[in-house]
C-alpha cells in the first residue's frame, strides 16, 4: 500500500463561501495610537484581470512597531483592540480594503530595524497554498535599509512599495503573475 501524500486542490467556491462576510477590516478601533491610514489591495491574474473572488489578510506591528503576539516580549506598548490582524475578500473590481495605522519598525533577527511594512496573504482560486508578500510605503527613508527588501531584485522591489494616491489612499496592485508579477516570498 502506497503511503503517498494526497495531491493538492486549488481553493474553490466551497472556502470562499465559508468566508464571505468574515471580514476584519478596519483594525484601527478609536484610541489606537498611531497615524491612521487606508490601503486598498488590488488583486490581478496573470493576465491583468483582476481577480474578484480572493481572500486577502493582513499581519503587522503597531505604530509602537510591536506585534500582538506572545513571542514579542519587547518592552514596547500594546495598544487595547489593536491586533493587528485583517481580513478580507476583494470586490467585483478585485479591490480589498484595510482601514488601519501606519506600523512601526521592527527589529530584524540578525540585528537593525527593518522598514515599516505590512505582510500580507493571498489566496486565490488556482493558488494551491497561500501566498506571502509585503506593503512598503513609498517615500520611507528606511526602505534603503531595510534586510528583506535588499534581498529582492532592484528591478522588482516596486512590485513591494504601495504609492499614495490623491485621496490619501495607500493603494498597491497585487499581480499573481505574468509580467508584472508580485514579489512572493518562501514561508
Amino acid at each position: 500500500m502506497s503511503r503517498a501524500l494526497t495531491p493538492s486542490q486549488t481553493i474553490g467556491p466551497f472556502y470562499f463561501g465559508t468566508v464571505t462576510n468574515a471580514y476584519r477590516q478596519d483594525l484601527a478601533a478609536p484610541g489606537v495610537a498611531g497615524e491612521k491610514i487606508e490601503i486598498a489591495l488590488t488583486l490581478y491574474d496573470a493576465a491583468g484581470a483582476t481577480v474578484p473572488d480572493g481572500l486577502l489578510e493582513i499581519w503587522q506591528a503597531n505604530s509602537h512597531g510591536r506585534y500582538n503576539h506572545p513571542e514579542d516580549r519587547r518592552n514596547l506598548p500594546l495598544d487595547a483592540g489593536f491586533e493587528g490582524f485583517g481580513r478580507a475578500s476583494t470586490d467585483l473590481a478585485g479591490c480589498a480594503r484595510f482601514a488601519t495605522v501606519k506600523p512601526g519598525r521592527v527589529p530584524w533577527p540578525a540585528g537593525g530595524l527593518q522598514a515599516a511594512h505590512i505582510n500580507i496573504s493571498v489566496f486565490a482560486r488556482g493558488v494551491l497554498n497561500r501566498l506571502a508578500t509585503r506593503l512598503y510605503f513609498d517615500g520611507d527613508p528606511a526602505l534603503a535599509e531595510d534586510p528583506v527588501l535588499a534581498l529582492v531584485d532592484p528591478s522588482r522591489r516596486a512590485t513591494l512599495i504601495a504609492t499614495r494616491d490623491e485621496a490619501g489612499v495607500w493603494r498597491l496592485p497585487l499581480y499573481l503573475g505574468g509580467p508584472n508579477e508580485t514579489v512572493f516570498f518562501d514561508c
